[in-house]
């Protein structure tokens, strides 16, 4: 039924994608760069993951087969340089960089951070990829469920940007401290993520 399908590929998503646990690491990731590029790293990161699932939704699976690139390998390669983001952020590396680059290319730089790791591996990780691979199938190329499966992937992205939008007005409640160690805890946690993601690609490659 169409309206059992879109229940479970809304409840799936959200799940997947935790838009709302998202926003202190959006608000780790974007310290030092001006309110307004922030803005614009939301739309673009929401935009960047809401074509990439929908994209994954209508050919993921057959242009995975077609490059001879595995979910798990993806999984692996996610976490490995979401590690690296992690350990900047850590040891406050990151915290430099960012507010030295928007003051000599704030463009660049938010279509940097919109991209990577915002858009993907965060939004449109290996698990949101997965569940899209999934549930596209259940669709079994019937056009009344895809363009369900498309819908709800774009509703999920609407809720993204506004998350990550209400999140900045979250970050002025915390102020300067507060902000710089809500980053060095999530850097923490993001480390653990992408470690997670490591694990995760080599059981199932294991188990292969």
């Amino acid at each position: 039924m169409p309206l059992e399908y879109l229940i479970s590929a809304a409840v799936t998503l959200f799940v997947v994608v935790d838009p709302i646990g998202l926003a202190p690491t959006f608000l780790s990731v974007t310290i030092g760069i001006p309110a307004a590029a922030r803005r614009q790293v939301a739309l673009r990161a929401a935009v960047i993951a809401g074509i990439i699932l929908a994209g994954t939704a209508l050919i993921g699976d057959w242009l995975l087969r077609q490059l001879g690139i595995t979910l798990p390998a993806f999984r692996i390669a996610g976490g490995l340089l979401l590690f690296s983001i992690a350990s900047e952020m850590v040891f406050g590396v990151r915290i430099e960089r960012q507010s030295r680059d928007a003051e000599q290319a704030v463009e660049e730089h938010v279509r940097n951070i919109a991209a990577f790791p915002l858009a993907t591996p965060l939004l449109a990780g290996p698990g949101a990829l997965t569940a899209t691979v999934l549930l596209a199938g259940q669709a079994a190329f019937r056009p009344l469920y895809l363009a369900i499966l498309v819908g709800v992937i774009a509703a999920i992205a609407a809720l993204c940007l506004l998350v990550f939008r209400l999140a900045t007005r979250i970050e002025r409640g915390l102020g300067t401290t507060g902000s710089v160690l809500l980053s060095r805890l999530q850097g923490v946690l993001l480390a653990a993520l992408a470690v997670q993601y490591v694990i995760d690609g080599l059981r199932a490659v294991l188990r292969g």
